[in-house]
């Protein structure tokens, strides 16, 4: 016993817990215990460390059509493959990353739409495309523009993608409705 110390005669034969325990008797989040609900959440690892990709359909006047998120490090054609058949349009404008001979340009002349895709740089047949047709794909590039404007897009603090792609929705009909 320890003469001047109170309390010193209640703690002795006692151990001392590690700071950082919290007297828990489950493990730590980060031991991978149970998986939680839910599955994909949108979230991917590219070369700027975790991001989303938002891929969109606009009509002729910019608006926004439909809207599909992939993970960071999915390639383009993943939103492709979601947002295609649902496009209307008789002409789809869309950048060299869609130069895809079987998962792009066949589906859409099967559906009898006109594809003004350049392509892409390695291809050994070259194929003509609409240059002025083609000068319009800047209208999906001013939506991205609007569309980052609003932070919470810009920067993604929704955890979830179902939260996240309600919030680009609901950023989307705000500037259809601008």
């Amino acid at each position: 016993m320890v003469a001047g110390l109170p309390g010193a005669e209640r703690r002795r034969g006692r151990r001392v817990r590690p700071a950082g325990q919290h007297h828990r008797p489950r493990p730590s989040a980060q031991r991978g215990g149970a998986k939680k609900r839910g599955g994909d959440e949108a979230i991917g690892r590219s070369r700027g460390g975790l991001s989303t990709k938002i891929h969109a359909t606009a009509d002729a006047r910019g608006n926004p059509t439909g809207l599909h998120l992939t993970g960071g490090e999915a390639h383009d054609l993943a939103g492709a493959d979601a947002l295609l058949p649902q496009v209307t349009a008789a002409t789809v404008i869309a950048d060299r990353g869609y130069d895809a001979e079987g998962r792009v340009l066949a589906v859409l002349r099967d559906a009898g739409k006109v594809a003004v895709i350049p392509p892409k740089r390695h291809r050994k047949d070259q194929r003509d495309f609409d240059r002025h047709r083609y000068a319009a794909r800047y209208l999906i590039a001013h939506f991205f523009c609007r569309l980052k404007q609003y932070r919470a897009i810009a920067t993604r603090y929704d955890k979830t993608a179902r939260n996240f792609l309600a919030a680009v929705q609901l950023v989307a009909s705000a500037i259809l409705l601008n």
